[in-house]
């Protein structure tokens, strides 16, 4: 065998390095928008706040064209706005009390549930399907306590929820950002769903919270995927776009989620940096736009 110098092999080492970390640059540039149609396997939607500057009209008629199918986190007065232009709302708001103050604490049960039976019947009527909730701050609370807490609350609503075909979904949020968030790692969320026992309870799963939280992005989506009825996207660090400039790589997560054969949206939740936020939004959808093989 051919001996290599220290030199020799500080210069190989070098050089593939140097590949590895410009590869996936090469990668991304490939998924750049074009004109070409989108493949179909993805749902795409994109969360209005992060593109807010917009007015919400001209905003859901450049997601038109784009290929987007929903604009979401929007209050039922905004729901006739998006679906007059052919788009839905993948993920409704307007019930509830934020996301501090929610389901572990017994205390605001009585405040959430008028809130919720209120709001519910309206998502069905507006033809939409997911209705987004939180657990709430933790404020000292056990795992457990939480958990039973937030049962006895839903319970409260989950017939409701039921009958009219809606998915309550709470959020998988990092607790770093959202200061003493409970619901902030995925076993706790799955543990949630399956006390909770209905196929009307599931879970927001956002890749940016979760890369912070615990990472093993791609395997705990697959193995938890039954629990799972919304997904939310951002780079991280930053929640910029979902390009090269963060440490995830988009499109293996997205192929993989395909081929769970999940039938969700996929929202776009990140804070665009780039000059023009159309043009990263466009490309970001592609970036997501994959198919299973």
């Amino acid at each position: 065998m051919k001996k290599i110098n220290r030199r020799t092999a500080i210069r190989t080492a070098t050089a593939g390095i140097a590949a590895a970390v410009t590869a996936p640059a090469h990668l991304y540039a490939a998924q750049k928008a074009g004109d070409e149609p989108l493949k179909g396997y993805v749902k795409h939607s994109v969360s209005y706040w992060c593109f807010g500057k917009y007015p919400l009209d001209e905003f859901a008629k450049t997601c038109r064209e784009t290929g987007i199918q929903s604009v979401e986190l929007l209050d039922p007065k905004d729901w006739p706005v998006v679906q007059k232009h052919g788009l839905t709302c993948a993920m409704a708001q307007g019930a509830g009390l934020g996301i501090d103050n929610g389901w572990n604490n017994p205390a605001l049960h009585d405040r959430l549930v008028a809130s919720y039976l209120e709001v519910i019947p309206l998502v069905a009527k507006a033809g939409l399907t997911n209705l987004i909730c939180f657990s709430g701050k933790r404020n000292g609370l056990s795992d457990e306590q939480g958990w039973e807490n937030c049962v006895k609350g839903l319970k409260r609503i989950i017939g409701t929820a039921e009958k009219h075909k809606v998915v309550l979904t709470m959020e998988l949020l990092n607790s770093y950002g959202h200061k003493d968030y409970q619901c902030d790692h995925t076993a706790w969320g799955v543990e949630l769903c399956k006390r909770t026992g209905s196929e009307n309870f599931k879970l927001l799963y956002d890749i940016y919270h979760m890369q912070i939280m615990e990472g093993n992005i791609i395997d705990t989506l697959t193995k938890n995927i039954a629990y799972i009825s919304h997904v939310h996207t951002g780079g991280n660090p930053g929640r910029n776009e979902i390009d090269e400039t963060q440490e995830l790589y988009y499109p293996a997560i997205m192929k993989a989620l395909v081929k769970t054969g999940y039938k969700g949206f996929v929202g776009q939740e990140f804070v665009p940096k780039a000059a023009d936020p159309i043009a990263s939004l466009k490309r970001c959808i592609r970036i997501c736009d994959v198919s299973p093989s």
